[in-house]
């Protein structure tokens, strides 16, 4: 029986649904000890909103806190623009992580386990938290995780052409997200919950995402018509601080919410974080995807419909594999006359399809065994030394 820990260690719970469903299915296999660990209390909460309750019954949780002397009070003095707590859980809690045979995460600042603090006997496994076409998800940090599972034969082969991964570092699962996500759906309360719903799903990064420039004339074009309902449902981590900050692409910008008007205005709902954010409540509500770089477009595109990008930043974007998913729509370079562009795209659709369809075949190696289960068996071979099927 292998000890292994599911880390959960982010400001807010967008990679939730990226790896519980894993843990869920390794608990319910029964084979080894698995431990959830989690630094934010809204973490728990959304573990136990989403989680069975009787699987969660058979996992220890545990809550990690700052222990060395000095630790809170510099993450109360960096906070605000960076997530210094973050950072400083894993030096603070050695120990704990050292007693694994195997820390599962969604995102790469665990590897300071192995680069910053040495505990190389720790085998540290990816499950990657989207599967999205941006660079920094296929930069050579990729490579120094044990195990990287991966949704579809796009990322794997993507993760061995440009980040060095060997193949027999990669497990082709699916996506365990849609296991736990797939049924869930936004009630509405549009007063006309009849007219076609766009989602708005703009990513934080100042350098690739939508919202800074285009954002507020989004906005206000579904105010005061008649032809569309929309969902804003930007990125968790746009408004998380006051300033955003991004290493890859760097970048730093002071970000402004949206006004009250918008809140008002019925034909709008705004959710700027909440669990709904990121469990597909939202793009399997919607009828139409405006984004920029987000990979929840994908998510979207499990069932084809119309979508549209906005190019904010003048990117050539054409042969690039980083805007792959803007193969599924149109690509407007301003949000100038947006609904009847809307209305264009909603016309124009059926030509996309075949792209789209293409994109998901290569994006998700779906079969009939869930997706979660598939990776619980990729994880479990790996620590057994057993050859990844």
């Amino acid at each position: 029986m292998k000890r292994i820990c599911f880390l959960f260690n982010h400001d807010q719970t967008h990679q939730l649904a990226h790896a519980l469903p894993i843990a869920l299915a390794l608990a319910a296999r029964g084979e080894h000890h698995v431990t959830l660990a989690y630094a934010r209390e809204g973490v728990r909460a959304e573990i136990e909103r989403q989680a069975d309750p009787a699987l969660l019954a058979r996992m220890e949780l545990v809550q990690l806190g700052l222990k060395r002397g000095g630790s809170q009070a510099l993450a109360a003095m960096l906070e605000r623009l960076v997530p210094a707590t973050k950072l400083l859980i894993y030096r603070d809690n050695l120990d704990f992580f050292r007693s694994f045979d195997a820390v599962v995460v969604s995102e790469k600042t665990t590897l300071l386990l192995k680069t910053r603090y040495g505990l190389n006997d720790v085998k540290l496994i990816h499950t990657r938290h989207g599967a999205g076409d941006r660079a920094i998800g296929f930069n050579p940090e990729s490579a120094k995780f044990d195990l990287v599972l991966v949704s579809g034969p796009k990322i794997r082969d993507r993760l061995i052409a440009d980040a060095g991964l060997k193949p027999e570092q990669i497990a082709l699962v699916g996506y365990p997200k849609f296991d736990l996500c797939a049924n869930n759906r936004f009630a509405d309360t549009f007063p006309a919950p009849e007219r076609p719903v766009v989602i708005y799903n703009p990513h934080p990064s100042p350098k690739l995402s939508s919202w800074f420039k285009h954002g507020a004339a989004v906005l206000e074009a579904f105010r005061h018509q008649d032809r569309y309902n929309l969902i804003f449902a930007p990125h968790v981590m746009l408004f998380e601080r006051k300033w955003v900050v991004t290493i890859d692409p760097p970048s730093l910008a002071r970000v402004q919410p949206p006004g009250a008007e918008y809140a008002r205005e019925p034909r709008i709902h705004i959710d700027t974080g909440s669990g709904a954010s990121s469990d597909m409540s939202y793009t399997n509500r919607a009828d139409i995807y405006l984004g920029d770089v987000s990979s929840q477009v994908y998510e979207f595109l499990r069932a084809p419909r119309p979508c549209l990008f906005l190019n904010s930043h003048g990117a050539r974007w054409r042969g690039d594999p980083n805007y792959l998913h803007w193969q599924a729509g149109p690509v407007l370079e301003s949000a100038d006359g947006l609904l009847d562009k809307i209305d264009a795209a909603v016309a124009a659709h059926p030509a996309y399809v075949p792209a789209q369809q293409a994109l998901i075949d290569a994006t998700f190696s779906l079969s009939d065994r869930p997706s979660a289960e598939r990776a619980a068996e990729a994880i479990t071979a790996f620590l057994e030394g057993a050859p990844l099927g």
